[in-house]
């Protein structure tokens, strides 16, 4: 179980630190939910205790490792399909993952292909997620600008 000043990861909006943990009745019961307030865009997403396993919340990963990650970005290898509901679905799959490698793969294969053809509304969206993702985790692991992370991870795909 986690506590309150925790720093954790959630897969599909990305890292942020516990700032509460409150009750809330739904449904007729009652249950424990983490206040996880998002450093970007001060969002705050209630997650339920019960279902972090699940739904696959975990620690952030450390600095050693987030660095690791961008460095590694350079060198990722990029198939994607060029139907676009296929590649859409695989590209989710990774992102929901919560694999940072994973999500790195989605961010370089749809910056590499807005560069080559543009992307849609909806790979755009998702481009603008996984970089969400992916940055809000290492921001927080390395303690360093979220301008910063987002330049060095611009001049790794390029």
């Amino acid at each position: 179980m986690f506590r309150v000043g925790d720093r954790i990861a959630h897969p599909m909006h990305g890292a942020g630190i516990i700032d509460s943990i409150v009750k809330r009745k739904v449904d007729g019961a009652e249950k424990d939910y983490y206040v996880l307030k998002l450093p970007v865009g001060d969002m705050l997403v209630m997650i339920p205790v019960d279902c972090c396993d699940s739904i696959g919340v975990r620690p952030i990963v450390d600095p050693e490792v987030a660095e690791s990650i961008i460095n590694a970005i350079a060198g990722i290898e990029v198939n994607m399909t060029q139907n676009w509901n296929k590649r859409y679905r695989e590209n989710m799959l990774k992102i929901k993952s919560g694999d940072l490698l994973e999500v790195a793969a989605v961010i370089k294969g749809l910056m590499l292909r807005d560069t080559d053809r543009g992307l849609s509304t909806g790979e755009r969206k998702m481009l603008h997620s996984a970089k969400q993702i992916l940055i809000s985790e290492i921001v927080l692991s390395e303690s360093i600008s979220y301008e910063e992370v987002e330049q060095r991870i611009n001049t790794a795909v390029s």
